[in-house]
């Protein structure tokens, strides 16, 4: 689900809140060494996301913020903000040339340059917390 989280907005709050969870709170993310990745630069981006982008020459960054049962990729287009919320199971990341992140039959390549490398640490931890969510449901097959 993508929202225009621009200005504050009750609705978008509890749809963001119920679908991948509260923020964590202070504590918590000093527990967790942060819950926020650092810019990431967009490389490509899926057909039915192209209207999130800056239409103009601008490079367009990306950041991720963990979330107890998902992720929220916040975009910004020159003045507007918007909000890719996606719960763990719908979650999928490839490594191959930069990362991806692949979820609702949408995607976004990020660009293989120092600032990935930086998230380096922050990938590791969100795929933690993915598996971590996905042991919940773990079914045991004889």
């Amino acid at each position: 689900m993508v929202l225009n989280t621009t200005h504050t907005n009750k609705e978008n709050k509890e749809l963001l809140n119920a679908l991948v969870g509260k923020a964590y709170s202070f504590l918590e993310s000093l527990k967790l060494k942060g819950v926020g990745s650092k810019r990431m630069v967009i490389d490509n981006i899926s057909p039915n996301l192209k209207h999130l982008l800056n239409t103009v020459s601008d490079i367009n960054y990306t950041n991720i913020e963990l979330r107890p049962k998902g992720i929220l990729i916040h975009i910004t287009k020159g003045l507007q903000n918007f909000t890719w919320a996606i719960p763990y199971y719908h979650l999928v990341i490839y490594k191959a040339d930069g990362s991806s992140i692949h979820a609702q039959g949408r995607f976004i390549h990020f660009k293989n340059n120092k600032m990935l490398k930086e998230n380096k640490l922050f990938f590791d931890k969100l795929l933690n917390e993915k598996i971590k969510f996905d042991e919940q449901y773990n079914f045991q097959t004889q």
